[in-house]
């Protein structure tokens, strides 16, 4: 019966994984087709990665989406990296409220925040383009590096902090050569993480991006609009070659983090 039930577990696991990602296998694989018709294979070809690169809209796209991922990427790390370092070493009399705060966009669906973002935006009267997409990308993910880093400081005790105080070091010779090279791991894994979620987002920034600010999610939406054809896989293709290669470099990090302390 338990090999049985195991088979079965294991058919339903492979299942379920070819559900997942037989779509995007195909979507890769007719990125390669020479012919304009999605339905009929007439041949290999890396005519529409070429045209891709040829392609003024889709490099200052791409241009956006780096500028946006890398800027919002450092300021999301900066201050989830400072906010989980302030839980951490400071009482707050209401600590699990504010987490709960802080980690609130992580469960908010995302129509939800760019729309109460592009409110906030209007209210204010600022103008929509790069400065609120960075704005808005830091918002949503700033608690996911928090998650990463507050977990890694959870690990890390208090011991060594204190050790090095009792040897002289002061609050910030403490924080420079022990806990930050310490949770450094965490930190880059925390930062790609945020960069994969920026290059990725399309709802949020679909509220609050400006004329002059489409990014590359945002420009797949509109040659969608217009028809798939081969330089929407070929675009889409090399966006999920990106974002998985990031989640990988990411997860090895975190790996190391996990692995960094010894007692």
């Amino acid at each position: 019966m338990n090999t049985r039930r195991r088979h079965v577990l294991s058919g339903y696991s492979w299942l379920m994984l070819v559900f997942l990602y037989l779509p995007i296998a195909i979507l890769v694989l007719y990125s390669f087709n020479d012919s304009r018709i999605n339905a009929v294979w007439s041949g290999f070809t890396w005519k529409w990665y070429i045209s891709l690169f040829d392609n003024r809209q889709v490099m200052q796209a791409l241009a956006n989406s780096l500028t946006i991922g890398v800027i919002s990427s450092i300021l999301a790390t900066v201050l989830g990296t400072a906010a989980s370092l302030a839980i951490k070493h400071y009482s707050l009399k209401w600590r699990n409220i504010v987490n709960g705060l802080i980690y609130l966009p992580i469960v908010i669906p995302e129509i939800m925040m760019g729309l109460a973002l592009l409110v906030l935006f209007s209210q204010i009267h600022m103008e929509l383009g790069k400065t609120t997409l960075i704005m808005a990308h830091v918002t949503f993910s700033m608690p996911y590096v928090m998650v990463i880093i507050s977990g890694r400081l959870a690990d890390m005790g208090k011991e060594l902090e204190e050790a090095a105080q009792d040897l002289g070091a002061t609050p910030w010779e403490t924080l420079r050569y022990v806990t930050l090279p310490l949770i450094m791991p965490g930190i880059v894994a925390g930062f790609l993480m945020s960069f994969t979620l920026s290059l990725d987002d399309f709802i949020i920034s679909f509220f609050v991006a400006g004329p002059n600010s489409t990014t590359l999610p945002l420009y797949i939406y509109g040659l969608v609009k217009r028809g798939v054809s081969p330089e929407v896989n070929a675009l889409s293709t090399l966006l999920i070659v990106s974002t998985v290669l990031l989640v990988i470099v990411a997860e090895l990090f975190r790996r190391k983090d996990s692995k960094t302390i010894t007692y």
